[in-house]
């Protein structure tokens, strides 16, 4: 278990960039707990 264990976690990801669900799969193994995943474009 890392930092994230128990937290609640935002993912915020950038359609040009790192991808929220890669975000997401990355860190599956952390003991975090996803509440918001999206990924949007920032122009």
């Amino acid at each position: 278990m890392g930092k994230l264990a128990g937290k609640k976690v935002l993912l915020l990801g950038e359609r040009d960039g790192v991808a929220a669900p890669a975000m997401e799969e990355s860190l599956r193994n952390s003991g975090a707990d996803f509440v918001f995943s999206v990924t949007e474009c920032f122009v």
